[in-house]
């Protein structure tokens, strides 16, 4: 069988001006990652990522530290079927008729970083009623168009595979999480439950044989875990 691991980027820049740029903390997670991969001697046949600077920032840095380490490593394919979907548009589209409810969710919203919790319950919100599919609009993709986009990915890779490859995938948290849908079966609310648990530069893997895909593990943390560095362990 065939291993696909999925890497959730680098922390982000939550808050800043441009979000899709590694923090320090998303670099070194990204170094630390590489380093693990390579502690464990696995060798990757391909390796693909979304097209956000985030993504391929995450996957560069973690295959260079690989290469340090004395392992041979491919080069980054791009396939923007794995890129996040667009929650700047969601939010703008969702947002209005979340306000009679949520007076406040504007501004909220746009301070983030000085109402992290408010934040995350009203982003968790907004999600719901994005997977829900009862407040779809023209303005941004919906889930159900999102969920095919990463099926084709997952399809192309599948397609493009030897029996036995170890693959890469550098993405993002809501693309893992509709993997997880799409291979487990489980409901879009239960696969964004198990989203909110997804820290950056975790590792899941899915097995393969053909075009038959099970989850093998889900957010492994053992990277940072071992190094004893909480300040390493991040959600956003």
């Amino acid at each position: 069988m065939g291993s696909i691991y999925l890497i959730r980027h680098g922390q982000a820049s939550f808050g800043a001006d441009d979000y899709d740029v590694l923090s320090p903390v998303g670099i070194r997670q990204s170094e630390v990652l590489g380093e693990h991969l390579a502690q464990l001697g696995i060798r990757l046949d391909r390796c693909l990522a979304g097209d956000l600077r985030r993504q391929q920032d995450t996957a560069r840095l973690a295959l260079a530290a690989m290469q340090r380490a004395g392992i041979e490593v491919p080069s980054v394919e791009t396939d923007a079927a794995f890129n996040e979907f667009d929650a700047d548009a969601m939010i703008r589209n969702l947002l209005p008729g979340l306000l009679p409810e949520e007076p406040e969710a504007r501004h909220i919203l746009r301070n983030g970083t000085e109402h992290r919790s408010e934040f995350q319950r009203l982003f968790a919100l907004l999600v719901q009623r994005w997977h829900s599919g009862e407040y779809d609009s023209n303005g941004c993709e919906s889930w159900q168009g999102f969920v095919q986009r990463v099926e084709n990915g997952l399809q192309r890779a599948l397609q493009q595979a030897s029996h036995g490859d170890n693959i890469a995938i550098f993405t993002s948290g809501g693309t893992i999480t509709a993997l997880l849908h799409l291979v487990t079966c489980i409901s879009a609310s239960q696969a964004f439950t198990l989203n909110w648990q997804i820290i950056n530069t975790s590792l899941s893997q899915l097995k393969f044989r053909g075009r038959e895909v099970a989850l093998a593990s889900f957010n492994s943390q053992a990277h940072v875990q071992l190094l004893k560095a909480p300040e390493l362990i991040t959600y956003r």
